[in-house]
């Protein structure tokens, strides 16, 4: 079946980095867009990058542009976001994403905190 598990989140300072990962499983991985996706406290779930199955033309959410890039190695299944230059605003949990077929796929989740 479908796995999607993240990790990689923590607490970091205002101005700090964390890299977020996803291991992926029971799907053929290089095939799929795979997303990031963040949850505030008390706010909706908002799309925050993705990127194409071939690793090319990663798209980010305007507030993470310059800040956050997205990759991925198809060879160990795994898509990584790279935060950088964080701010208390990306505190939420991070979750990644697979539509495959009809089916939105999610893990678990990862929590950021930003604080100091």
């Amino acid at each position: 079946q479908v796995q999607l598990v993240e990790s990689g989140g923590g607490w970091v300072q205002p101005g700090g980095s964390l890299r977020l990962s996803c291991a992926a499983s029971g799907f053929a991985f290089s095939s799929y867009v795979i997303s990031w996706f963040r949850q505030a406290p008390g706010k909706e779930r908002e799309w925050v990058a993705a990127i194409t199955g071939a690793g090319t033309s990663p798209s980010y959410t305007d507030s993470v542009k310059g800040r956050f890039t997205i990759s991925r190695d198809n060879a160990k299944d795994t898509v990584y976001l790279q935060m950088n230059n964080l701010k208390p605003e990306d505190t939420a949990v991070y979750y990644c994403n697979a539509r495959v077929g009809f089916t939105h796929y999610w893990g678990q989740g990862t929590q950021v905190t930003v604080s100091s």
